[in-house]
């Protein structure tokens, strides 16, 4: 798959002016992200439903956490309706930090990801559902036309990546470094191994992506995405690139005291390189082909570059070339 995200920081309208840009270069996948501080998604995805024929659309990641499952399983299956089918979710466990500044403990993640992906498939069929674990439902059912709906599980640790690769449609691996998604392909197979669910699985790099004909204006766009994966990374991932502990743990600070202008400027160039492919667009073709080696598709995710759409059509443009046979 060839996917991109768009950031609801910019009004509706005009993210769905660039989701028509992007399905006339050649993506076949859209994602809304999920943050309180943005724009709503949902809302969003209807204005590009509007603008677009043939692209899939989606929350990406959106969590069980802000939102009731049973909730997200309405709004999904309206982005459905109003798409003639083209839904798809994304779901996540969502940003420790930005969960944090709700007042919501990210509690028992995997358990609730993996429930919520049962009960909203149960939702899509028609199917009236109650359950207890690490959220209630009680003669749960909705009010919309049954679909069939893929599932894509954003993840980054073993335990989700593999719980992904076992029981949902696709994963969105948060990672952009081919080292990263090395040792991520490795996690994938073990779940693999054990999948007992039909249908082919599809794994893709959910990677931030900046690309600019300016290498320096290129990376400067980054920062902000960059803040928040760093913010949430795994010690041996930070291990994994040299970067210090301490480093993206001020980061963290700052993102869940709301100082998003001091997260940013910590951002260190190794940040950079390791969570995000920001540069030209040759530097971003080379990566891209990289990456491809670990994955079945790449999801060219937020910024996309200091102009949206001229990153936009460099992006579609460096992934077609890296995709050509």
């Amino acid at each position: 798959m060839k996917g991109i995200e768009f950031t609801p920081e910019h009004p509706p309208d005009e993210l769905a002016d660039l989701a028509a840009l992007a399905e006339a270069e050649g993506f076949e996948a859209a994602f809304a992200s999920s943050h309180y501080f943005n724009r709503d998604p949902f809302v969003t995805l209807s204005r590009m439903a509007a603008a677009t024929e043939e692209i899939r659309l989606g929350p990406g990641v959106v969590n069980p956490y802000e939102s009731h499952p049973a909730t997200l399983a309405a709004r999904v299956a309206t982005v459905a309706e109003v798409s003639d089918g083209r839904a798809l979710l994304g779901l996540g466990a969502g940003d420790r930090s930005a969960l944090a500044a709700l007042g919501i403990d990210r509690d028992r993640p995997l358990r609730r990801v993996l429930e919520t992906m049962d009960v909203v498939r149960d939702l899509w069929q028609g199917k009236t559902v109650s359950r207890e674990g690490t959220f209630e439902v009680r003669e749960a059912s909705l009010n919309t036309p049954s679909a069939a709906i893929p599932v894509y599980v954003g993840a980054q640790g073993p335990d989700m990546l593999r719980m992904a690769a076992k029981h949902a449609d696709g994963v969105l691996v948060n990672a952009s470094h081919p080292d990263d998604l090395a040792w991520a392909e490795e996690r994938l197979e073990e779940g693999r191994a054990e999948r007992g669910r039909d249908g082919e699985f599809e794994a893709l790099s959910w990677a931030s992506v900046s690309v600019a004909e300016d290498r320096d204006d290129a990376r400067e766009a980054a920062r902000p995405p960059v803040a928040f994966i760093a913010a949430d990374v795994a010690e041996p991932v930070l291990e994994r690139h040299g970067i210090a502990g301490e480093d993206a743990r001020s980061v963290g600070e700052a993102l869940e005291a709301g100082e998003f202008s001091t997260a940013f400027e910590r951002v260190t160039p190794a940040m950079l390189d390791a969570f995000s492919i920001a540069g030209t667009p040759r530097e971003v073709e080379e990566r891209f082909e990289a990456v491809l080696e670990h994955v079945d598709g790449i999801v060219v995710g937020s910024p996309l570059g200091p102009d949206l759409g001229r990153g936009v059509e460099l992006a579609g443009e460096a992934l077609a070339r890296a995709t050509r046979d």
